[in-house]
């Protein structure tokens, strides 16, 4: 960027078809013209543009207001979304540019995380970002579904737009219990419950004998009915073993005419009881990073393990957010933490390291191997890895 100046600020409404064009461009669907109703600033998100001398926009981010559920509490989150620099530009530090622009205005508003799908993952990592997990659809047979026994006692229709609230319950019961799994309200989820039921071929609830909603299905039917025909499964929960295992018998009833079903699933998924891991073959993984946005934050946020008591002192790397840098003690009592500044800065972490510990994707163990972690002793791993030792990291969700 020698002898270059750059100016990086929000877009506004005037810069849409700026941002159309470089992001259409970057992921390929630039042979698509921009839709009418396209804008790339709404409620809940942000754009940073990087413009060069000539008012040219050559780099872009999105910060997305989220939340994303660890140890049972909501976390703020910074969705980052829709990263992109010009073809010619690209290596010069645009990006590192906009994304540290975008993590100190996303702590500004109350972001104490940051998450993201990474195409690769080398630039991401360079400024602390961390891979902890992936959103992976399994390829299964339809006909392996069609021998799963529906329950007796389990009905199942489509839903109707009264139903929406449950549905929403449901997902967040399970989200609760999770780590990372996004919360479905807020800016970004602001779709009406007839736009959520128009936006799948199928939304089946699965009720028990008492009349209450117990599961629920979102699917589509693609094309065709011969050996390309498919079901691809973006929900499937059921609060009781027999709402899933109903829920999966219907699917099973499209064996004669979409032999293969996609489904999305967490490594700890119950529906994992009822398939052998052999017939659900992964077709498709995005990886997700984390990164701390504000580590005395990210760790008031979450929840943390309530018969855990104890104390470790570290001390932070990380020259992209520098106020997140120096000596903490960590401190957990009664399902709460904090992190208070001072203390021997016995554990050192990198910015990658704590994000990894945060989310519960990597033991202290494994964090020494990788070189995120020095320092402390048996003692000091054994309660950071007791913190954070929950459900493997998961999303549903893609941004």
């Amino acid at each position: 960027m020698s002898g270059v100046t750059y100016r990086i600020r929000l877009l506004g409404t005037e810069d849409q078809r700026l941002a159309w064009e470089l992001g259409s461009l970057a992921f390929g669907y630039h042979g698509q013209p921009m839709p009418e109703d396209w804008a790339s600033e709404r409620p809940g998100r942000r754009t940073f543009g990087v413009f060069d001398s000539a008012g040219r926009l050559v780099a872009k981010a999105v910060d997305r207001e989220q939340g994303q559920w660890f140890g049972g509490r909501v976390v703020p989150a910074s969705g980052v979304a829709g990263v992109a620099t010009a073809a010619e530009l690209r290596g010069r530090g645009l990006g590192r540019l906009v994304l540290t622009r975008l993590l100190r205005e996303a702590r500004e508003r109350g972001a104490v995380i940051s998450t993201l799908f990474d195409t690769t993952a080398g630039p991401y990592r360079a400024l602390g970002w961390e891979e902890v997990g992936a959103l992976v659809y399994y390829a299964v047979p339809t006909r392996v579904l069609a021998e799963i026994r529906a329950d007796a006692g389990t009905t199942l229709r489509p839903a109707t737009e009264a139903d929406i609230p449950t549905v929403g319950e449901i997902y967040r019961e399970v989200a609760r219990a999770g780590t990372g799994m996004m919360e479905r309200s807020g800016p970004a989820f602001g779709a009406t419950p007839a736009q959520l039921l128009a936006d799948y071929d199928g939304l089946t609830v699965a009720v028990d004998g008492t009349g209450a909603i117990v599961g629920y299905a979102r699917w589509d039917r693609g094309p065709g009915y011969d050996e390309s025909g498919r079901l691809t499964v973006d929900d499937l929960i059921g609060l009781t073993p027999e709402a899933t295992r109903t829920l999966l018998a219907m699917l099973g009833g499209w064996a004669s005419v979409a032999p293969t079903t996609a489904i999305r699933l967490g490594t700890a998924d119950p529906v994992w009881s009822l398939l052998a891991r052999g017939d659900a073959k992964p077709e498709s993984a995005q990886p997700w990073m984390l990164r701390l946005v504000d580590a005395p934050g990210a760790v008031a946020a979450r929840g943390w393990p309530r018969l855990l008591t104890g104390e470790v002192d570290l001390e932070l790397t990380d020259d992209v957010c520098p106020w997140n840098q120096g000596r903490h003690r960590l401190v957990l009592e009664g399902g709460k933490g904090r992190l208070e500044p001072g203390g021997a800065g016995t554990v050192r972490l990198t910015p990658r390291g704590l994000a990894s510990w945060y989310a519960g994707a990597a033991t202290p163990r494994q964090l020494r191997r990788s070189g995120f972690l020095t320092g402390g002793d048996a003692g000091t791993d054994e309660l950071l890895h007791a913190a954070t030792a929950g459900p493997v990291p998961t999303l549903h969700n893609y941004f």
